[in-house]
């Protein structure tokens, strides 16, 4: 693009022709550049704009991407009435659902099952099969210790020692499996930092170094690695593979990445894989390092039975989340492509607007397919007679707006379409 430079005196002698309508040989390619600069300036605000709320999405977790919080209510009336504001619930659960609390039963003080009832001397009393609840808190630190004094004897006249017995039959620090559980549930399960679970712990005067915490979690997981290995050979076997990266940072790595040359790989993962096995089981495998989730999946894949169908592979559209050494059934996410028009609802509110209702009505098709309890297959068939012909149609839509030149193909919408 030309650029046009125009001084202040030259800019507001522009503005008067315009007033005046008595324009000179020129002042129309000056408009013109100006009004694309409007335009490109306009196109570039609303970028950010939409690059400023993934930014936020990306730092606090977006808040939810729901059709009817997406879309904004319609002044028209044509649109339903949103339903009434539910009252929140009162925050506190049923005693039932404390399945690890430890129950006491206590009987009443004076009176008990099949006696005379106190008021009315005619009356029987009968124990109620639902008793009343009283529900007691008490805090304690996350790993208890309990110290046994162990009673020492000593023979006068030999001078042997007999020392008593500890309940666990043990002698030292001992670490029983409920630790070394625990240690590293609340470290990789809940985030505890070693040095904060270690100040915790000295905190509440049961003092646990941070190296003592990480030499237990190392002791635990070797004493599972078996496990972790079957479970990477069930996963291997799955029917349902997901699987995404996301940037982790590894300390070695980075010291690693000092000495690198630039045509080296210096990227670091943590790839999610979820393998489904069957309506009621799931398995959850993490691996971090260089490779990719395309990578990460060709070795589980190595792990399946030959002999087994191919599975469905569910995953975004990067090339990196997929292997050409093994051939699975591909399949997109949709939520990722629907959520760049969620990003661009307040820029292209009509187009965004009609790619989010068009997708509620394919979602409204599966919740019809789990409602019902159809199998794989049946879901399968369902999908394609109902959900095929809207997807066929979103489709048309969706090229049109490109073909046509409706819409500006670096534009978000564009590259919502695109992508």
């Amino acid at each position: 693009m030309e650029t046009i430079s125009l001084t202040t005196e030259e800019l507001d002698a522009l503005v008067e022709r315009v007033k005046s309508g008595c324009l000179q040989e020129g002042d129309a390619e000056i408009i013109q550049a100006m009004a694309n600069a409007v335009k490109l300036l306009s196109q570039a605000v609303k970028d950010k704009a939409s690059s400023i709320k993934k930014l936020l999405a990306m730092v606090f977790g977006p808040k939810t991407e729901k059709k009817e919080k997406v879309i904004k209510p319609c002044t028209s009336g044509t649109r339903k009435k949103d339903k009434p504001a539910q009252k929140n619930g009162h925050g506190r659960r049923s005693g039932d659902e404390f399945t690890g609390a430890e129950r006491k039963s206590v009987l009443h003080e004076t009176l008990n099952h099949k006696d005379p009832c106190p008021l009315c001397p005619k009356g029987i009393l009968y124990r109620l099969k639902k008793p009343g609840q009283t529900i007691c808190f008490t805090g304690q630190v996350p790993i208890v210790a309990t110290i046994y004094d162990l009673e020492k004897l000593r023979c006068n006249l030999c001078g042997e020692v007999f020392t008593a017995q500890a309940p666990c039959n043990k002698t030292g620090r001992v670490y029983d499996a409920s630790a070394m559980a625990m240690i590293p549930l609340l470290k990789y399960g809940y985030g505890f930092p070693w040095s904060r679970l270690a100040k915790l712990q000295e905190s509440l005067d049961i003092p646990l170094a941070a190296t003592t915490l990480w030499d237990k979690t190392e002791a635990a997981a070797n004493l599972i690695h078996a496990v972790f290995r079957e479970l990477i050979r069930q996963a291997a076997q799955g029917i349902i593979l997901h699987n995404d990266d996301t940037p982790m940072k590894i300390l070695s790595l980075v010291q690693e990445n000092k000495n690198k040359t630039a045509d080296e790989r210096t990227g670091m993962f943590t790839t999610g894989i979820i393998s489904r096995i069957d309506d009621d089981r799931q398995i959850a495998l993490f691996y971090t390092g260089r490779n990719h989730a395309g990578e990460n999946i060709t070795d589980l894949y190595r792990k399946r039975d030959p002999g087994r169908p191919p599975p469905v592979q569910m995953c975004d559209a990067l090339s990196r989340n997929t292997t050409d050494e093994f051939k699975g059934i591909l399949c997109n996410c949709l939520i990722h492509g629907r959520r760049n028009f969620v990003n661009e609802i307040d820029n292209f509110p009509e187009e965004a607007e009609y790619v989010i209702e068009v997708l509620a009505e394919v979602y409204r098709i599966d919740a019809r397919t789990k409602k019902e309890k159809m199998t794989p297959d049946q879901r399968l068939d369902f999908h394609k007679e109902h959900s095929g012909p809207i997807m066929a149609g979103l489709k048309s839509w969706l090229d049109r707006q490109i073909d046509e030149n409706l819409v500006e193909p670096n534009s978000g919408l564009g590259k919502a379409i695109t992508i």
